[in-house]
């Protein structure tokens, strides 16, 4: 993929939505997170830990979120997986991302 240090696949998909094999661009922001969730047909949550500064007490709080993200037919994933997601236009209400590596364990 242009723009991303990622390695494709080595299989193929027909899948429409996916950045490698189909025609979806990908612009903005590239995150990293932990699977938590496989079970919905090509979706999986995704969360991420962050810190975030408390001006008034001059300190970090840690903080995570959780982020629905297509998962195209080409890439295999399980709970507990490290993977990289990238922004990508509205595919649902709620997804905004896609998968582009699976890092492992």
């Amino acid at each position: 993929m242009v723009g991303l240090n990622v390695q494709e696949p080595e299989t193929t998909c027909d899948d429409p939505n996916c950045p490698f094999h189909g025609n979806l661009p990908v612009r903005g922001q590239v995150l990293e997170g932990v699977v938590v969730s496989n079970k919905a047909e090509r979706t999986i949550t995704v969360e991420r830990s962050y810190y975030k500064f408390i001006k008034k007490y001059e300190r970090y709080e840690k903080r995570k979120s959780k982020i629905n993200v297509h998962k195209p037919d080409c890439l295999s994933v399980n709970v507990g997986d490290s993977v990289k997601v990238a922004e990508c236009r509205p595919l649902s209400k709620t997804k905004h991302f896609v998968l582009v590596e699976v890092k492992g364990e």
